[in-house]
């Protein structure tokens, strides 16, 4: 007998609570204090529906690869190096697998929450605005993202996600949201808010769309 859409996010809410919430905060809000992010494990899904694309999250669980090149908290994880601070690998902590069964299931439960819905419903992505070549400067050179944020495997900064596979992972209209103002969906979180009109948001999000087109894993 086939599992009805409900009952398939039921075993994925299961799974969840027990796997998932000893690191991933469920339920929120997100911290409001300093001293709160700070212990973070791991990244808040109680507004994965609104955050992620569904179909990548089944996929990732199923081969996780790292997101985060120096974890959640930079400062956790790093070393001296002979020129500067290094990732110190031996610190950090591989993503569990999922089974398909289990990842389509987790998936299906993230995907039903959504609280945060109404900042996602005020944005309109619009595809056709190209990057065009202004689209890495602004990236790179106008608003500095690359100082946390890496554009390819190893190029680029440690301390935040990467973003050459944003594109995939994330919802368009998330991005528009985060980068418009990031405290709106993180109160504490250090990413600063840059003001970043309109259009050139557009652009960014656009440019790490084409960046998702690549096929990483061939180029490493």
């Amino acid at each position: 007998m086939a599992l009805t859409t409900s009952a398939i996010a039921g075993d994925g809410a299961n799974i969840l609570s027990e796997r998932c919430a000893s690191c991933h905060d469920l339920t929120g809000p997100a911290p409001t204090t300093l001293e709160k992010i700070w212990q973070r494990k791991a990244p808040d899904l109680f507004y994965a529906g609104d955050k992620y694309e569904q179909a990548w999250v089944e996929a990732w669980l199923q081969n996780p690869k790292r997101i985060r090149p120096a974890g959640m908290f930079y400062m956790d994880h790093i070393k001296p190096g002979e020129k500067r601070d290094m990732v110190d690998d031996s610190t950090l902590t591989d993503h569990i697998k999922l089974s398909k069964a289990d990842a389509s299931a987790v998936a299906e439960a993230l995907a039903a929450k959504q609280p945060m819905n109404s900042l996602i419903d005020a944005e309109k992505h619009d595809p056709a605005v190209s990057p065009g070549p202004l689209g890495e400067m602004m990236f790179d050179k106008f608003f500095g993202c690359m100082a946390c944020h890496q554009i390819e495997p190893g190029y680029g900064g440690l301390s935040g996600p990467e973003v050459y596979t944003a594109g995939s992972r994330l919802k368009p209209e998330y991005m528009l949201s985060y980068i418009r103002n990031p405290q709106a969906w993180d109160p504490k979180i250090w990413m600063p808010n840059k003001h970043v009109p309109d259009v050139s948001i557009q652009k960014m999000v656009n440019y790490m769309v084409d960046l998702s087109k690549e096929d990483w894993n061939a180029k490493q």
